[in-house]
């Protein structure tokens, strides 16, 4: 079995939770999950089966959306309402118009502080441990890109927001910086995300329906299979006569094609990739052009 359950994931659980629930529904230890939630957030989750967690390098880039809740009036140690309140809280509240402003502000490319209470590791040790054992570090900015960062309602003292964002955006670390912007400090008080990439709330299963069809032998209803990942790379056919260069690794030319060579796919050369299937649509390979445009050369292929 090889391809992407989306799961709507709950509250409580852990994403690696999941990911060992899947592993004994499927029967199987290949199984990774792309994106991380934190325990209190729910929503989408990629999770990967078989040969489908090779395609992590490739899914992990989406950008992310979100909804939820920032609670305003002070900050906490972990960024959300899990943590201990760092200051007294603050009954100077922004205005709507303040608050919209601030948000605003915030859509830009910017270097993101991670939270202390998070997984990035600081000489290899998660950064939550060391923050568990009162230990002084410092976690490194990492680039990030808010694109839409915006209030849905604003029922003092909680913000109903939505945010659109690149991977790798924290948004307990979006929601401690608008309180920090306000001067009034703010914290995650509930996440849900909404998509990630093309894959939406509507199109996951919670996890009492991947139960179900496990229990009965339908398990297959809810994996996506590897033809229909990957939806953002055009697509080549492969000849009959060249599928075993696919899968030897050989580099292929428009000769060795059915279909030739998506228009406009290499484009910048060298750098463009395209998804190689065979004549009944399923997947081989996906392959990279040659800095010259003219060949494609396999890097990830589905044996």
């Amino acid at each position: 079995m090889d391809g992407l359950i989306i799961v709507d994931k709950p509250a409580g659980p852990t994403s690696h939770d999941i990911v060992q629930k899947v592993r004994k529904l499927v029967g199987l230890r290949r199984v990774g999950h792309g994106g991380t939630l934190d325990p209190d957030a729910t929503g989408v989750l990629l999770v990967t089966v078989g040969q489908a967690t090779r395609f992590f390098p490739y899914l992990s880039g989406h950008d992310k959306s979100y909804e939820g809740a920032i609670r305003l009036g002070f900050a906490t140690d972990t960024y959300d309402s899990s943590g201990r309140p760092t200051s007294p809280e603050s009954l100077d509240l922004p205005t709507a118009e303040d608050l919209s402003r601030a948000m605003k502000n915030m859509e830009a490319k910017v270097l993101q502080t991670p939270p202390a209470y998070s997984a990035k590791k600081v000489d290899g040790t998660p950064g939550y441990r060391l923050a568990r054992a009162d230990k002084e570090f410092t976690l490194k900015p990492v680039p990030v890109h808010v694109r839409v960062f915006e209030a849905l309602e604003y029922r003092p003292p909680l913000v109903i927001f939505r945010v659109v964002c690149s991977s790798g955006t924290y948004i307990r670390s979006l929601a401690h910086d608008l309180g920090r912007d306000l001067g009034c400090g703010a914290h995650l008080h509930t996440l849900r995300r909404t998509s990630v990439g093309p894959y939406t709330l509507e199109m996951a299963n919670p996890l009492v329906r991947i139960e179900e069809t496990a229990a009965a032998g339908e398990l297959s209803s809810v994996v996506l299979p590897l033809e229909k990942l990957l939806l953002h790379f055009p697509a080549a056919v492969v000849s009959p006569e060249a599928v075993h260069r696919v899968r030897n690794g050989a580099q292929i030319s428009p000769v060795h094609l059915a279909s030739g060579f998506p228009e406009g796919a290499a484009s910048p050369p060298g750098s463009a990739l395209c998804r190689l299937l065979d004549g009944d649509g399923r997947f081989l390979a996906l392959a990279k052009f040659s800095p010259d445009g003219e060949s494609l050369r396999p890097i990830l292929v589905i044996g």
